[in-house]
């Protein structure tokens, strides 16, 4: 196990910076809140995946639901990533940010058909279906527009990925795909039906997995299964393994891309097949940060100190709705000992919480400071609730810092009413 070796925001003399620029001085253009995103950590993350797989046969297919902000989708896909799309919108990011047809993997529970029929049409690599009912209606559509579907059927495990219970998909008790024992069945009972081509299997069974065995597991019953149906007469092409590979959060080592390759690969080589991975956080995590600005402090009688900021569950829900945990570190920190502060938004939820006792200098109305690996499920879950806007974005690459969103405005917000 072993850290990741390039953490992208490092304090300075004159402050946190992001690849060597001044945060200070790219929030005092564009303001707060601001995600700042750090390109170089994100072709590092990347290569460090591709790198690690390189004995094998693999794509890499970028969960565009971890951050599907349009400048980092068109950096990975420079990079050689292909897509991963979860709803028919993310098709479209993916189409606008240059990824061909044929370099979308769609993916996702609940699929309408609507976006059925946007995806055979545009001819996507290949549609994980997550039911039999599925598999039919994608055969309709197919039918329907003179085409043939690749499709791959999302096969639910039952492996405890050990990881938040809100983040884990491949136990009985999910919502995804269909319980392993009954997939070979349905491919038996489709093998011959117009509008489906059966190109590979698929499994996913969490998010934020920081230990080997769950994925070594789910790689082993895939290839079991992938086995089983080669002796049925499927000339299957791939295996996807869906992503989920963790971040240290808080710092500590975790397992790498090459721990995870290490663990998986010898099951892959039992099929020969290549091996389609999907990671999201793995690659953007750890590129981007909240900066907000303090607001308001107080005290209380009890000695408990908040610390209010400008930016809450709206620009970064993780840790209201998992309890997840962000490094905080002032932009410009103050001389003094540090004491024990909560580190909340101005949402009016008691949830709206950041932080509790976290230990940090002395702070004031008016500093700034930086949630840091918010690359992933922050910005892409972010929400007007108060009436709140949107915050705007921006990418640090080879010296130089561009906004890559504009701050919402009030007039966004409200063009769809009347």
């Amino acid at each position: 196990m072993r850290s990741l070796v390039f953490q992208p925001f490092q304090p300075s003399a004159s402050g946190l910076t992001c690849d060597g620029l001044s945060v200070d001085t790219i929030v005092a253009e564009v303001g707060t809140p601001l995600y700042v995103y750090s390109a170089r950590a994100v072709r590092e993350a990347y290569r460090a995946i591709d790198e690690a797989f390189a004995s094998y046969p693999h794509a890499i297919h970028y969960a565009l639901k971890a951050n599907s902000t349009l400048a980092l989708a068109r950096l990975l896909q420079v990079l050689g990533s292909r897509a991963d799309a979860n709803s028919g919108g993310e098709i479209h990011v993916a189409r606008r940010a240059g990824f061909p047809a044929e370099h979308i993997v769609f993916t996702g529970v609940g699929k309408t058909r609507e976006e059925l029929e946007y995806a055979v049409a545009e001819g996507v690599a290949t549609i994980n279906a997550e039911s039999a009912g599925e598999l039919d209606r994608i055969a309709a559509v197919a039918r329907a527009q003179g085409r043939e579907a690749r499709v791959a059927l999302r096969v639910n495990p039952d492996i405890d990925a050990k990881s938040h219970p809100n983040i884990s998909t491949g136990l009985r008790t999910n919502k995804f795909g269909v319980p392993l024992q009954e997939a070979r069945a349905i491919y038996r009972a489709r093998a011959h039906v117009k509008g489906l081509r059966f190109t590979g299997l698929h499994v996913h069974i969490g998010s934020q997995i920081t230990t080997l065995e769950p994925l070594r597991r789910a790689a082993d019953v895939l290839v079991t299964l992938a086995l089983e149906l080669r002796d049925d007469g499927f000339a299957l092409e791939h295996l996807d393994l869906g992503g989920g590979l963790g971040i240290a959060y808080d710092g500590r080592p975790i397992i790498s891309p090459a721990d995870y390759a290490g663990a998986v690969i010898p099951e892959l080589r039992r099929s020969g097949l290549p091996v389609v991975l999907e990671p999201g956080r793995a690659v953007v995590g750890h590129s981007g940060a909240l900066v907000s600005r303090i607001v308001d402090t107080k005290a209380f009688p009890d000695g408990r100190r908040f610390a209010v900021l400008d930016a809450g569950m709206g620009e970064l829900i993780r840790p209201a709705m998992y309890g997840s945990f962000h490094r905080i570190l002032p932009v410009a920190p103050r001389s003094g000992a540090e004491a024990a502060w909560d580190v909340v938004g101005p949402i009016c939820e008691s949830s709206d919480v950041f932080a509790r006792d976290r230990m940090l200098p002395p702070l004031e109305v008016g500093d700034l400071v930086a949630l840091l690996d918010a690359g992933a499920y922050g910005s892409v879950m972010g929400s007007n609730y108060n009436r709140h806007l949107l915050p705007a974005e921006v990418l640090v690459d080879a010296g130089r810092w561009t906004v890559i969103r504009r701050r919402q405005t009030i007039e966004d917000l409200l063009a769809l009413e009347s």
